[in-house]
């Protein structure tokens, strides 16, 4: 389906000529009984003002408003007529549907349901989609899902969606409820793409889910889009809103990234202590105040090593003799 953009009557002169017609019908009512009274015959007027009447008020019916962003889809009979997108007061034909289907309603909408108020009275469990739709933008939160990464890692994952409707046609008829289609499709999108990335350890320039939150959410919204464009809505941003391990491996990943970061500290502490202590070395040959022979450059070093690397204060032990006795 493509949508097609049609106009509407102003609803305000034809609220005056359905106004008219019905005022003209209890006219020609009253027209006729008085007329049947005086000739004793019956007139025709007494039927025709009913019918001028009635079809007055059907004609009323044809009167609907719409508000800025939103938008109507014209439906006579099952076919499509167009969709009306200005805003304002308007007239068309009575015998449009207001209805464009009937959907059962999900889990969550029937258990919100009030409980029935007299017994043996049933609630639907269905409910009517309008014709009437919203095209403004639209935020849909979803719930934290549990889906594993690209390692098989566990996790936890939830994301905001930013859509809204851009074709009416296609989100009338080719969806059956275009507002479910975009739960259940996000969520779809939003397990596939968690399985695509790991959560943060990876090969070297591989992007994560925990470091490459951008990256991520361009993937997710390309392919929110070309999943929702079949039911005429447009993505404008998807974004990540919670990220964490599951519950049963959470302290186990907490447990490894301490344990690599002290061993990334270490390392660095390692690198620091060679650097000063090749430094001390160098600086002592430049300016002859000792001469050091290997056995005592090793010495020198180990102890260097352990006051620079030693996580504790470090309590020296003075040799009043020598380093051979």
């Amino acid at each position: 389906m493509t949508e097609i953009r049609v106009g509407a009557v102003s609803g305000w002169p034809m609220l005056f000529v359905n106004l008219g017609v019905i005022f003209l019908g209890i006219l020609t009512f009253i027209t006729g009984v008085r007329s049947a009274s005086a000739t004793h015959e019956f007139s025709a007027l007494i039927l025709t003002g009913p019918f001028l009447g009635v079809l007055g008020i059907i004609l009323l019916t044809g009167h609907f408003s719409l508000q800025p962003n939103e938008a109507r889809v014209l439906i006579l009979f099952g076919s499509y007529h167009g969709t009306v997108r200005e805003s304002g007061f308007f007239w068309a034909n009575p015998f449009y549907t207001r209805v464009r289907s009937v959907v059962p309603l999900t889990s969550g909408e029937r258990s919100a349901q009030p409980m029935p108020a007299k017994p043996g009275v049933y609630m639907s469990n269905t409910r009517s989609l309008p014709t009437k739709i919203s095209l403004r933008i639209r935020n849909f939160n979803s719930e934290r899902l549990k889906v594993n990464d690209k390692r098989g890692n566990p996790v936890e994952i939830a994301a905001v969606i930013v859509w809204r409707v851009e074709d009416c046609a296609k989100a009338v008829f080719d969806a059956d409820d275009f507002e479910s289609y975009v739960q259940i499709q996000s969520e779809s999108a939003i397990r596939h793409i968690a399985s695509l990335y790991s959560y943060d350890h990876s090969d070297e320039g591989e992007i994560t889910l925990r470091d490459g939150a951008d990256e991520v959410a361009q993937a997710l919204q390309r392919e929110l889009q070309e999943r929702l464009q079949k039911a005429g809505v447009a993505v404008d941003e998807a974004r990540l809103t919670h990220l964490a391990y599951a519950p049963e491996i959470a302290q186990a990943m907490l447990r490894r990234q301490q344990a690599e970061a002290v061993i990334a500290a270490r390392a660095k502490i390692v690198t620091g202590a060679v650097s000063m202590v090749g430094m001390a070395l160098r600086e002592l040959a430049q300016t002859a105040v000792v001469e050091l022979d290997e056995e005592r450059k090793a010495a020198m070093v180990s102890n260097l090593l352990v006051v620079l690397c030693s996580e504790s204060n470090v309590s020296p032990v003075v040799n009043t003799g020598t380093l051979y006795n």
